[in-house]
């Protein structure tokens, strides 16, 4: 990507403007990279606050060039290596994860009214006359 940045005129707001301008993207397949981020492109247009096409501006080129070059630095000194990531991240959820606790709930209204009647509640109608009728009647109630 960083050739393509380097090598094309590049737009903000679509994936090209008619007249030789090209996204980020684009730039890197046309110079050999096989990358297709659409949160990269997201990203791009929201970083450079537009909602129609026009040419990047030279600080925003800046920008990218030199996250780009950040992030080949920290390729090439073994900082992303996604599998510690993933590992940090589940670790991370875990620790703040509460502990789930199991208690029995009561039954509904119309399962205590049946039962107290003594009638048998079938599984294929649980709520008794109302649970026949689905579930918008039981909460009609």
């Amino acid at each position: 990507m960083l050739d393509g940045v380097r090598a094309n005129e590049i737009v903000v707001g679509a994936y090209t403007d008619g007249a030789g301008g090209v996204c980020p993207m684009l730039a890197a397949h046309r110079n050999g990279g096989r990358t297709s981020f659409l949160s990269f492109a997201r990203a791009w247009d929201a970083f450079a606050r537009t909602d129609r096409v026009r040419r990047a501006t030279a600080r925003e080129l800046r920008v990218l060039d030199d996250l780009l070059v950040a992030s080949l630095a920290d390729e090439a000194n073994g900082a992303t290596d996604l599998g510690a990531a993933i590992a940090d991240h589940r670790a991370t959820v875990a620790r703040r994860r509460p502990e789930l606790v199991a208690r029995r709930l009561r039954p509904s209204v119309g399962v205590r009214y049946l039962r107290s009647r003594r009638e048998d509640v079938s599984p294929a109608d649980p709520g008794g006359p109302r649970g026949a009728a689905g579930a918008g009647a039981r909460t009609a109630l």
